[in-house]
């Protein structure tokens, strides 16, 4: 079986492992790709990276595009992603209704968990949040950062701390067993973001790719990205 390579940002990673089986039924293809943040995807297509499919923001695809590097004809929005916190299973929830609940828990926390900070949709969000708040040099030395949110979230499950707390794009917390989403970021702290899906101009398999992105998109799987946490 020859399989569609996809780059895409982490947080549609789980939604994708839901539909490749259903895609694999309809085109004899199944999905092989890297997911991780999408800056850092989106470098990788620039850089020559093999690719069918991008799912990445949609001012990455839509910029993809302006570089010739992804069919515009074939852009599609697959929904939108909330940041949140998360915490591990069986640990109490932690709710941040205000700006002063969000500093209160972050700087309770004695591991904070999250994505890349430069190049991650919600790692970037993340540093920009501790600065607004005017704990980003207290709480440092407790940041863990990984590449993507899936492998913090991972951490975060595994983790020994006491009082540990996560932070990127729900659809990842979701998809991660042994934590849980938490709650949504307070109001002047939240972050939506819309993530969208292209065909790649040096696709090699290009009927799949783009069966791919109506699956992704599609009415009939309205419930399903509800679940995996995409909005719209």
């Amino acid at each position: 079986m020859t399989a569609i390579h996809i780059l895409s940002g982490g947080a549609a990673q789980g939604l994708v492992a839901q539909l490749s089986p259903t895609l694999e039924a309809r085109t004899g293809r199944g999905v092989e790709g890297e997911f991780g943040a999408v800056g850092l995807m989106a470098d990788k297509l620039r850089r020559g990276t093999p690719a069918d499919v991008v799912i990445l923001t949609r001012a990455l695809v839509t910029g993809l595009a302006d570089e010739t590097l992804v069919d515009p004809t074939s852009i599609v929005d697959v929904g939108v992603v909330e940041t949140a916190l998360a915490v591990r299973a069986n640990d109490p929830k932690v709710t941040a209704r205000t700006e002063s609940d969000l500093r209160d828990a972050l700087r309770a926390a004695d591991a904070i968990f999250v994505p890349d900070t430069k190049a991650s949709t919600a790692g970037i969000h993340v540093a920009k949040t501790l600065d607004r708040l005017g704990i980003a040099g207290e709480v440092a030395s407790r940041l863990k950062i990984f590449p993507n949110g899936a492998t913090a979230m991972r951490q975060l499950a595994a983790s020994d701390a006491k009082r540990p707390i996560g932070c990127t794009q729900a659809t990842e917390i979701i998809a991660t067993e042994g934590i849980i989403l938490s709650g949504s970021l307070p109001p002047g702290h939240e972050l939506a973001t819309t993530y969208t899906a292209g065909v790649t101009t040096r696709a090699t398999h290009v009927a799949a790719a783009r069966a791919l992105i109506e699956l992704l998109a599609s009415a009939d799987q309205k419930e399903l990205r509800r679940r995996m946490g995409f909005a719209g």
